[in-house]
């Protein structure tokens, strides 16, 4: 490993080795839905968890949970990430885009909350009303932003970040903040729905197929809030996408950074790597930077 990688992702191979106690306070879970989750009506079955390729694999959601991973008291920024994994709307890459990924963001000193939305679920072509991944994202943005003073965050500084299908899931939110998928249920909802800013990671199906297209279920307006995006050259599912996005906020006049990197595939996540492409966090932590959201309380 040359000097320049080895200092690149050490801090991440450190994150991944020393106790989770050094990271963060205890993991506290929460449901995201005080009753059952709005248009449900698939036949329930038991949640489980399966280890595969050193990914553990969540699928079977049918409540919906955040998982807070408090930032650190002496590097808390203020500033917090609900996480999305990805994982084709079938199952959720728990570990490799979940909890790697709180650990990254606590040490950076961001709260880190991961979403458990539901799957499996058809990804929606067009419309995305009542898309049930869409509702549990959105009632997320407003349940973190409900609970802002409670765990000492600032509540104009809450951010989404997702891989492939989470990626998808995080441009939805941030593009249709306007527009809830459900029916308001509560005191939460009256708070807003719109994250302060993105990460879309390798994000999926975001062009028309076959076109350097934004598809329409993505309106990027002015409003749409700033966005960080990276993805490699050799992933077909995310570089088109990922690159009309970057157009489409820039003609928006939106904030927006992209990192097309050479190598890496699809679900690189943030393990160390020979790829430069392992190296997005410390381009993401210096873009929040760059945009104040890691300005402090």
């Amino acid at each position: 490993m040359n000097k320049t990688l080895s200092c690149a992702v050490l801090p991440l191979l450190l994150a991944f080795l020393l106790p989770k106690a050094l990271w963060a306070a205890e993991p506290q879970t929460m449901n995201v839905w005080p009753a059952k989750a709005p248009d449900e009506a698939r036949p329930e079955k038991p949640e489980s968890s399966a280890t595969k390729g050193n990914v553990t694999r969540v699928t079977d959601v049918f409540t919906p949970t955040l998982t807070l991973y408090p930032a650190p008291k002496d590097k808390n920024t203020g500033a917090s990430v609900i996480i999305c994994p990805g994982g084709g709307y079938s199952i959720l890459a728990w570990d490799l885009e979940g909890v790697e990924v709180a650990q990254w963001l606590n040490s950076i000193g961001v709260t880190a909350i991961i979403l458990k939305y539901r799957v499996p679920e058809k990804r929606p072509e067009g419309d995305v009303n009542k898309f049930p991944p869409l509702e549990d994202a959105q009632r997320a943005i407003s349940l973190v932003r409900s609970k802002a003073k409670e765990w000492e965050l600032d509540p104009a500084r809450i951010g989404i970040l997702g891989f492939s299908a989470g990626g998808h899931l995080t441009v939805l939110a941030c593009t249709q903040p306007d527009h809830r998928a459900y029916e308001p249920i509560d005191d939460v909802d009256k708070e807003s729905c719109r994250p302060d800013f993105g990460v879309p990671i390798y994000p999926a199906w975001l062009n028309v197929e076959g076109k350097n297209e934004l598809k329409s279920e993505f309106p990027v307006t002015k409003q749409t809030p700033p966005m960080f995006i990276a993805c490699a050259a050799d992933d077909h599912i995310s570089n088109i996408g990922s690159a009309v996005l970057y157009l489409a906020l820039k003609h928006a006049a939106v904030p927006a950074e992209l990192h097309i990197y050479a190598k890496g595939g699809h679900g690189f996540g943030l393990r160390p790597s020979a790829n430069p492409c392992s190296t997005w966090p410390q381009r993401c932590e210096a873009w929040m930077r760059s945009q104040g959201l890691l300005k402090g309380k």
